[in-house]
């Protein structure tokens, strides 16, 4: 190849970038303003854009099989049909999730625990994007490999073989095809959405994402717990946010005999109908049960609109119900009784043991106490 060659392949690549530079300003500058996708289509084609508008300039250039040797030009033309098919694939796949981002940010807005259909909605569309995205990847892989003549002559072999392979395939690929169907099953029977909370392996957290593979819990302590997919079909877990954002708060207080239940209830529904994180519906403070050990198990429960607000009670009546308590009936505290018994019991077990051997000892004492006493207050006239 020529330096005009050289130049021009240059120009023509400066000329395309060009060009996008142009489109992207227009989009934000001119059309954002009436187009909402395409600040998203700006962002996500920052990059795969020019390597596509590169490529294409490239390709348009390249000087014709008269200019450079057969072998070269070959080469040359491989290489510049698998960029082609990468780059425009990449754009394609840009283009794409830039369109899904503005639905996902729509559906963010108003993505409280309280808009279930939104949050189902997002991870639905979420994990669609995956799987268009992993069909498209593969295609394009393919696509580069038939672009090789020794893949070619195998091409007719491998689809009369197709059956076999599939099998094959499968059997290897069972778990991740079982994690793909598995992350399906969970987005569209509306099981699982980003977002809600559940308890899983008896962490709580919130569902912060559902891939193809794992689903990442964000637990309440910032970590992350990741699960695989097909766990969640396979094994039971608690979704609180399934229905509805709608919780009960509850509280056990394990207390004395001695504690004033009126006096107790009164206090808590002071309470609890005076606390901000109360929702309204209801409360009540029962005896549910006497413990083994003999306490009074005391349980207060309240309503709350979400897991937030139902942490946030529990705590408070927690608080104030011991400060309450040992403030003012500090006798309703947890005790441990311990009776001891005299007196008649030991003459009954006299009766029934007269010459048992810690009765002998004992009245051998007592014997000898009484002589050394008799001893030191004896007649002076015999001293």
């Amino acid at each position: 190849m020529t330096v005009e060659h050289w130049i021009a392949i240059g120009i023509a690549i400066a000329l395309s970038m060009a060009l996008v530079f142009a489109l992207h300003w227009l989009l934000n500058h001119k059309l954002g303003k009436i187009w909402p996708m395409a600040r998203y289509v700006v962002s996500r084609s920052a990059v795969t854009a020019y390597t596509a508008a590169a490529v294409v300039g490239a390709n348009l250039a390249l000087p014709s099989v008269g200019d450079v040797g057969w072998s070269t030009y070959q080469t040359i033309q491989h290489a510049m049909q698998i960029l082609m098919i990468g780059t425009l694939t990449a754009l394609g796949i840009s283009l794409a999730y830039a369109a899904t981002d503005m639905v996902l940010q729509r559906l963010s807005a108003s993505n409280g625990d309280a808009d279930r259909r939104a949050r189902r909605l997002q991870t639905q569309v979420r994990l669609l994007r995956r799987v268009i995205t992993s069909i498209i990847v593969v295609l394009a892989i393919a696509a580069i490999l038939f672009t090789f003549d020794a893949v070619k002559a195998l091409g007719a072999g491998l689809l009369a073989s197709a059956g076999i392979i599939g099998i094959v395939a499968g059997v290897a690929a069972q778990s991740t095809l079982g994690n793909l169907f598995a992350g399906l099953q969970l987005a569209f029977s509306d099981a699982l959405r980003i977002g809600d909370v559940v308890v899983v392996e008896g962490e709580w957290g919130r569902v912060e994402e559902l891939s193809l593979v794992n689903v990442t819990i964000k637990i309440w302590d910032e970590r992350r717990l990741v699960v695989p997919v097909a766990n969640f079909t396979t094994t039971s877990f608690e979704n609180w946010t399934k229905s509805g954002t709608n919780i009960t708060a509850k509280v056990q207080l394990p207390l004395d005999w001695e504690v004033p239940i009126a006096e107790l209830r009164e206090e808590t529904g002071r309470l609890i109908t005076s606390s901000d994180h109360w929702d309204g519906r209801s409360w009540s403070c029962q005896v549910v049960d006497i413990s083994e050990s003999g306490e009074v198990m005391v349980r207060v429960v309240a309503t709350a609109a979400d897991t937030g607000a139902q942490w946030n009670i529990a705590c408070e009546i927690r608080e104030h119900l011991i400060t309450w308590l040992t403030t003012h009936y500090p006798e309703s505290l947890p005790r441990k009784r311990t009776e001891f018994v005299g007196g008649e019991e030991d003459s009954s077990y006299a009766s029934r043991f007269p010459t048992s051997a810690f009765r002998r000892n004992v009245a051998a004492s007592a014997l000898a106490h009484d002589d050394a006493g008799d001893a030191r207050s004896g007649d002076p006239e015999e001293v």
